[in-house]
Formats: structure tokens, C-alpha cells, sequence
């Protein structure tokens, strides 16, 4: 399960870090799971010291709890985390979609065209991971065309949290198939360049996701430990 890349020219303890955050996030070590320092350095091919050091950057990320005298765990999720992610992403994303409208170039758009279509053939197909993944790239796509730096460089931080919750959801095949329309009209007032349509879809959007996070069974409980 875990694979360092030796050949990169990084420091051990941030090639181990970056490989346990990416695990974490990616939810193939579950919330609750202890990070068991022997462990994780044998299965790394590493000494302690590195995975110790990882354990407390994530710490900092809040991807790890350290609890006195138990040890370090992955942090939970529940759907209050998630909620208030979405609080924070909805007014964000459609500040960004409304700067998008106008200023995405139209290469922008027929990659952004291209990246819609793929998530639908994704979606036809079963293919969890590349609706992650293109979920992910759509947003980006729209971030990076609004062209302010400021904006940029806030949610580009901001998706990298919600990666994390993006595994849990799209879990539900409901939530996956709704975010075809969802996405299909944000796409369609960016073409026409309807700025207010485009930041209304897209807050839309994100008021839906956060409808179906309180209505889906399967985004609660998550707050229980893998393992004690």
C-alpha cells in the first residue's frame, strides 16, 4: 500500500509526509485508523524518525489527532466538517465562476467542455475515481480562468481539503448523476458568458451538495474509529 518514489529530490520526511497525506485523503487509511509509527516506517522502508515527523505535519493540517497517552489517529469526518467546507466553498466558487465568465479564454472553455464530457462518460461507466478526478479538474479549470491570483491561490488550497471529503460523497451514485445537470448549466452560462448565471449555477450547485451530504445515510457515521 505504500510506495515512496526514492527518485524524487525531496527530503525523506516530505516524501513520506506527502505519501500519508495522499493515503488519508484519498480515504485508504480511514478516519480513526492509528498511525502506528513502527508500523507505517516498515511498510515505508524508512526509519521512524521521518514518519514521525510526517505524523506532525498532519497533525498541523488537522488530517491527525495526537491524543495524549493513545496515540496519533486520523482525524474523523462528519458531516458538520463537511458542511462547513461548503459554507466556505459556496460564496468562493461563485465569485470564481462569475470572474470565469468573462475572463476564461476560449481554450479555457473547450477544455473545460472536454472535461465535462469525460465526467459523463465516467459516470456512464462506473468509474469512481475519474469522476474524483474530473470533478476536481472541472472546478479547477474555472478557478484558474478567473484570472485573480488572490482567488487562485485560496481555493486551490481549499480543494486540496476537499479532496478528502470528495471520496466520501461521491460514494453516492445519486449525488455523481445530479452533478451532470448541475454542472451542465454552469457550463452552458459560461459559454453565453452570462456572468450572473454562471455564479447562480454554481452556488446552486454547491447548495445541493450540501442538501444531499444531510440526506445521504451513507455520509454519516463517519466519525467512527476504524480501529482502537
Amino acid at each position: 500500500m505504500l510506495n515512496i518514489n526514492m527518485q524524487e529530490h525531496k527530503p525523506l520526511r516530505e516524501l513520506v509526509y506527502e505519501e500519508l497525506r495522499m493515503l488519508i485523503m484519498t480515504g485508504q487509511i480511514k478516519p480513526g485508523t492509528r498511525m502506528m509509527e513502527i508500523d507505517l516506517a516498515e511498510s515505508m522502508g524508512v526509519s521512524r524518525t521521518p514518519v514521525r515527523e510526517a505524523i506532525r505535519q498532519l497533525e498541523k493540517d488537522n488530517l491527525v489527532t495526537i491524543e495524549p497517552r493513545r496515540g496519533a489517529y486520523v482525524s474523523d469526518i462528519s458531516a458538520k466538517d463537511m458542511e462547513d467546507m461548503l459554507f466556505v466553498r459556496e460564496p468562493l466558487e461563485g465569485l470564481a465562476t462569475y470572474l470565469a465568465a468573462q475572463n476564461m479564454t476560449d481554450d479555457g472553455l473547450e477544455e473545460l467542455k472536454k472535461v465535462n464530457a469525460r465526467y459523463e462518460e465516467a459516470y456512464n461507466e462506473g468509474e469512481t475515481e475519474s469522476l474524483i478526478q474530473l470533478d476536481t479538474r472541472f472546478h479547477n479549470l474555472i478557478t484558474e480562468g478567473s484570472g485573480n491570483k488572490y482567488l487562485i491561490a485560496i481555493l486551490k488550497d481549499l480543494q486540496e481539503q476537499v479532496l478528502r471529503f470528495r471520496y466520501i460523497y461521491f460514494k453516492s451514485i445519486r449525488r455523481a448523476a445530479e452533478v451532470i445537470d448541475e454542472h451542465r448549466l454552469i457550463l452552458s452560462s459560461m459559454i453565453e458568458r452570462d456572468q450572473d448565471a454562471a455564479q447562480k449555477y454554481s452556488i446552486e450547485h454547491i447548495i445541493k451538495l450540501r442538501a444531499s451530504i444531510m440526506r445521504e445515510e451513507d455520509f454519516h457515521g463517519q466519525s467512527e474509529r476504524a480501529s482502537e
